[in-house]
Formats: C-alpha cells, structure tokens, sequence
C-alpha cells in the first residue's frame, strides 16, 4: 500500500516527511501496551514537539501495520450527529489521547488547532484537510488566512504542531476512519477560528 507522512506547521504548509526505511516491520506484534509504554519513554526524554512528533509516527504506522484489531475499533456515527469518538485507553492522570474517531460522508470540521501536537492515520476513506494560518492585523488580531487543501488517503499519517490548524471534510461516499494521538492539551491555546467574522474562541 502507498503511504506517505506529513508534517504541518503554524505557517499552514503540509510537509511531507521522510518514511522510516523499517516501517514494515518483521519482529514479533507491536501491541498497544508497548505503544502506550514506548509513547511514554519517548515524553520522558524529550519535550520538543518535532523530535516527538518524528519519535511517534513510524511508532503509530507499526502498531496499525502488527495490530490490525485496532483498525476496526470504531463506531458508525448517528446521522444526527455526524461523528464517533472510541477512546482506546483511558486512565486517570493519562495525559495523552488516543482515540478512532468516525466520520460520516460530507461532514465538515470547525477550524481549529489542537493546543497539542498530534498524529493522525487514515485508516478508511479521504480526508480533505484545509490548512490555515494566523495573519494579524492591527486591527484584528485573530484573522487567518488559508493556505492549502490536501486529501488524505487510507496509509497516510499527518501531522500537526500545536499552533497549527486545519479544518477537514470527508470527500466521496465512504465514512471517514481515523487513528488519533494527541499529546496533553494546552486549553488556554486550543482555538475554534471563524474567517468570516475574524474571531477565535477556547473550545
């Protein structure tokens, strides 16, 4: 299967990544606990959210490729509500997020960024990402500007620095399947964007 990784910055560009050489690897299963126990390690010896980032990624392609259960852990959204959310693991004082998430066919995102760095894998369907970013004004301190549009297919991984910010759409007929990973969340700079009335909000 083709797959390539990405990488997105507050300045809205989407940047490919290089894909680790081993990726496919051929050793024994790659399980959820040594992922959470191997996400950890890596927190405890850096704080720079690239080098995480670049930590993480060829860890999330392993755990999907060893443990396939977990590309059908999901829920089908109501209609009414458009979206899931399975959270995979879930403990008290567990800072970090790890989560499939559902969407249904035409649904649209919010613009937002996360407050946290994140890592996204498709697993079913396109996911058009529109990147953004912030253009200050002197008279409006919350105007963004778009940058570009990118779809992601089933095998690519994304992305996304704290500042960064997207919003995303589920092209074609076929509902969108996702594996999330985000680290502890900022709240004071997890921002809600609307570019018609230049305005941001917390959410």
């Amino acid at each position: 299967m083709d797959c390539q990784d990405w990488l997105v910055r507050e300045n809205g560009l989407c940047e490919p990544c290089q894909l680790s050489k081993n990726w496919e690897w051929k050793d024994k299963t790659y399980r959820l606990y040594r992922f959470l126990t191997d996400l950890e390690d890596i927190l405890e010896q850096t704080k720079e959210e690239e080098q995480i980032l670049f930590a993480v990624r060829p860890l999330v392609r392993r755990l999907l490729t060893s443990s396939y259960w977990l590309q059908g852990e999901y829920r089908l959204p109501n209609v009414q509500q458009g979206w899931s959310v399975v959270d995979l693991y879930d403990e008290m004082n567990f800072a970090l997020t790890i989560q499939m998430v559902a969407w249904l066919p035409g649904q649209v995102s919010k613009i937002h960024n996360h407050g946290t760095w994140g890592i996204v894998a498709v697993i079913d369907g396109v996911e058009k990402n529109t990147f953004w970013r912030r253009v200050p004004q002197t008279s409006n301190s919350e105007q963004i500007e778009r940058v570009a549009e990118k779809n992601m297919v089933p095998g690519d991984i994304i992305c996304f620095t704290n500042s960064a910010i997207h919003s995303i759409e589920v092209v074609g007929d076929e509902p969108l399947v996702t594996f999330n990973v985000y680290g502890p969340t900022n709240y004071q700079q997890r921002w809600e964007f609307d570019p018609l009335n230049h305005t941001a909000k917390n959410f």
